[in-house]
């Protein structure tokens, strides 16, 4: 039986773990090495053939292609002007002679134009339901790329090509980082670095916080994709949920009485503000804004290609498009997806819910315009 989006993913990233294993992993602050039970195990998500050939197309432009040398005076990251041209497009014969030279090749958001990333980034947001994205390095002999630094997201990097040295130093840094906190500049790691080579079809998993530097060794190139997990912080999602409940709610809208700073206490006002954002219908509110967010910020990608009449036989829910149901007290629902809401009655939250699991239509309307919309396939 063939497997799953998110089955074939999850196998790839964390081969030999359970789900609740990878979960537990995610909820941690450990860092793991998984050995790889082959060296090809990702060539068939990326290689440097398809790089080479990303390269010859006008998608080829800065910011998303950069370079890094760490041999650098100051910055790690290697000015534009030096391998692309002033509209963005890289100049790949200047590209080509700064990588001989020792600098890195950075490719961010590749799973945006690499079919192969788009899957298994698709796969891994279905399970852990929030943004995943690749950026892609590829490092000459005896260089490395970026200094000693943490991430402000967890990561998981997939060896893809060669061998890469890695060092990473237990505990966090700073305390849960975020894209908001400050990097105070040239922060020295704690303690002795744990030494590592990845090989190809191997995996590190590093939380964010984790300090970690990677170079190559003499002769030895190095193809590597870093998975990263951009989930939202409680500040974050808290920040959404706060923007929302103040349309609909007038205490929030209230003006907080900067004249009486100094012998007033905010703080009675301030707890019973916060106490009406903390009950069950906004919990469940935040859910469906990280869900209903998810489904607009990541690229659709619909089973339907442009000529493609609708299939016989059973279909499902596609695995290639975000979307998930919210349902009313009267038995009507709304269905948000990528391209934004499609309010259902009762029969059609039925058939949807059988479509699911994969089912034969019993609406054939209803089951066409889901189709039209991309969000069924053959099961």
């Amino acid at each position: 039986m063939q497997q799953g989006l998110t089955e074939a993913a999850f196998a790839l990233a964390f081969e030999g773990m359970s789900v609740d294993a990878a979960l537990a992993l995610r909820e941690g602050l450990d860092w793991k090495h998984f050995k790889g039970s082959r060296p090809d195990r990702f060539a068939d998500l990326l290689s440097v053939a398809d790089l080479d050939a990303h390269l010859r197309t006008d998608g080829a432009r800065t910011p998303r292609i950069a370079m890094a040398d760490e041999a650098r005076n100051g910055s790690a990251g290697v000015p534009e002007e030096e391998f692309a041209l002033p509209d963005g497009r890289v100049d790949l014969p200047r590209l080509l002679a700064r990588f001989d030279a020792g600098a890195s090749l950075v490719v961010s958001q590749f799973h945006e134009t690499h079919p192969p990333l788009a899957k298994f980034c698709r796969g891994l947001e279905r399970l852990f339901l929030h943004a995943v994205q690749s950026n892609i390095y590829l490092t000459p002999p005896a260089a490395q790329g970026f200094r000693t630094h943490f991430d402000t997201h967890d990561v998981l990097v997939l060896q893809v090509e060669g061998r890469k040295r890695w060092r990473i130093w237990d505990g966090e840094r700073v305390e849960r980082p975020t894209r908001r906190t400050p990097w105070p500049g040239n922060m020295p790691p704690l303690g002795e670095p744990h030494v590592l080579v990845l090989e190809p079809g191997d995996a590190l998993y590093i939380p964010r916080g984790i300090m970690h530097d990677a170079a190559t060794e003499a002769g030895e190139r190095s193809l590597h994709a870093t998975i990263g997990f951009m989930e939202a912080s409680w500040a974050q999602a808290i920040r959404a949920l706060v923007d929302e409940a103040e349309l609909a709610d007038p205490a929030l809208r209230e003006s907080v009485p900067s004249w009486r700073i100094g012998e007033a206490d905010l703080l009675p006002a301030l707890a019973e503000k916060l106490t009406r954002l903390a009950t069950p219908a906004h919990a469940e509110r935040l859910a469906n804004l990280m869900l209903e967010q998810l489904a607009r910020d990541r690229q659709p990608l619909p089973a339907r290609g442009l000529f493609a009449p609708m299939p016989e036989g059973a279909l499902r829910l596609t695995e290639g498009m975000h979307s998930h149901l919210v349902q009313d007290q009267d038995g009507t629902a709304t269905l948000f997806w990528t391209g934004g809401t499609l309010p259902l009655e009762p029969g059609e939250v039925a058939e949807l819910a059988a479509l699911a699991e994969g089912a034969v239509p019993g609406d054939a309307a209803f089951a066409r315009k889901l189709w039209g919309m991309g969000l069924l396939e053959p099961a």
